[in-house]
C-alpha cells in the first residue's frame, strides 16, 4: 500500500512504488535467487581481490592500489540498489520513501562518478607505464596515487549534491511509480509536480562529465596502442596488449552503458531497454571485474595461490590440498 498525504486539491506523495518488478506469481523467486547469487559473487570477488592486494607485497605497485580501490567501489556500488531490488522481488510492499530514493540516487551516482574517475586515474596509471616506462617511478608514487584517489573520491561525493540538494525541494504529486529497477534522475524527475527545466543544465553538466572522462581514457589507450604497435618486439607487445587489455575491457563496459544511459538528452526508450541499459551497469559490470581482475589475471591468481598456500600451511592442511588450489588458480 503505497503511502499518500492529501492537502488542499493535491495528493503528496511520500513514498515511491518500483512499477517494473514483477509480482510472485511471475516469478519474482527466481529472479531473487538469481540476483541474490550475482550479489554474493560481486561482494566476495571484490572483497578478495582487496584484502589480496593489501596482503600480497608484489601487488603493491599503483595498477594493483587503483584495481583495489575500484573494487572496494564495486561492493558499496552495487550495495547501494541490489538489497532494495532483492527486497522488491519478493516483497509485496515494493515502495522506497522520498528520503529513502534521494540517498540512494545520491550515493550510487557519487560511487559512479568516483569508479569513473579511478578508471580514469588507472588510463593515466598505464599510459605513463608503457609510453614513459623511465620516468614511471618516479611519476606514480605512492603519494600521488593516493591523492588521485582521494580526489576522485572527492570529485565523486560533492558533484552531485547540489542536484540532490534541488530534486529535495521539488513537490511530488499525482503518480508515484517509478519505471525503473532503483531511484534514478529522469524517473524522479517526470513526477515532480512543478517546473524542471533547470534539469536540462544539471544533464548537461553530467554529460560534459562523462564525455570529459570518456575522452580522457580512449585518448590515453589510442596513443597506448599506438606505443604498443612500435614496439620491435612481439613478446613486449603481447604482454603490454595482455596488461591494458582487462582495464580497457571494464572501461568500454562501463562507460559504454552509462553513455547509452544518460547521453540521450530527448531521446526515449521504453521500460524494457531503459532496465536491460540499467542492468548492464549497476549489476553485470560488477559482477564481470572480479572475473576479469583475478581468474584472467596471471598476477592475481599467483597472489591468490600465495595466499591459501599460507593460510593451508598455518592450519596444518598438507601439501595436497595445496597443490589442488595451485592448479585450480593457474588453470582458471
Amino acid at each position: 500500500m503505497t503511502e499518500l498525504v492529501t492537502s488542499g486539491n493535491l495528493t503528496t506523495v511520500t513514498e515511491f512504488l518500483f512499477s517494473v518488478f514483477p509480482h510472485l506469481p511471475e516469478g519474482g523467486v527466481l529472479f531473487f535467487i538469481l540476483l541474490l547469487l550475482t550479489y554474493g559473487f560481486i561482494v566476495t570477488g571484490n572483497l578478495m581481490i582487496f584484502i589480496v592486494v593489501q596482503l600480497d607485497r608484489a601487488l603493491h605497485t599503483p595498477m594493483y592500489f587503483f584495481i583495489s580501490v575500484l573494487s572496494f567501489l564495486e561492493i558499496w556500488y552495487t550495495t547501494t540498489t541490489i538489497p532494495k531490488m532483492l527486497s522488491s522481488l519478493i516483497s509485496e510492499h515494493k515502495t522506497i520513501s522520498v528520503a529513502g530514493c534521494l540517498l540512494q540516487m545520491y550515493f550510487f551516482h557519487s560511487l559512479g562518478i568516483t569508479e569513473g574517475c579511478v578508471l580514469t586515474a588507472m588510463a593515466i596509471d598505464r599510459y605513463v607505464a608503457i609510453c614513459r616506462p623511465l620516468r614511471y617511478a618516479t611519476i606514480m608514487t605512492p603519494r600521488l596515487c593516493t591523492q588521485l584517489a582521494a580526489g576522485s573520491c572527492v570529485c565523486g561525493f560533492l558533484l552531485v549534491l547540489p542536484e540532490i540538494v534541488w530534486i529535495a525541494t521539488l513537490p511530488f504529486c499525482g503518480s508515484n511509480q517509478i519505471r525503473q529497477i532503483f531511484c534514478d534522475f529522469t524517473p524522479m524527475l517526470s513526477l515532480a509536480c512543478t517546473d524542471t527545466s533547470l534539469a536540462v543544465i544539471v544533464d548537461a553538466i553530467h554529460a560534459g562529465e562523462i564525455v570529459a572522462s570518456f575522452l580522457a581514457i580512449a585518448l590515453s589507450y589510442i596513443r597506448i596502442i599506438v606505443v604498443i604497435l612500435g614496439m620491435p618486439s612481439a613478446e613486449g607487445r603481447r604482454k603490454a596488449f595482455s596488461t591494458c587489455a582487462a582495464h580497457l575491457a571494464v572501461f568500454l563496459l562501463f562507460f559504454g552503458s552509462v553513455a547509452v544511459m544518460y547521453l540521450r538528452f530527448s531521446a526515449t526508450y521504453s521500460v524494457f531497454w531503459d532496465t536491460a541499459i540499467a542492468i548492464t551497469f549497476v549489476i553485470l559490470a560488477p559482477f564481470l571485474n572480479p572475473i576479469i581482475y583475478s581468474l584472467r589475471n596471471k598476477d592475481m591468481k599467483d597472489a591468490l595461490g600465495r595466499l591459501f598456500c599460507r593460510r593451508r600451511r598455518a592450519s596444518g592442511v598438507g601439501d595436497r590440498s595445496r597443490g589442488w588450489i595451485h592448479r585450480f588458480l593457474t588453470c582458471s
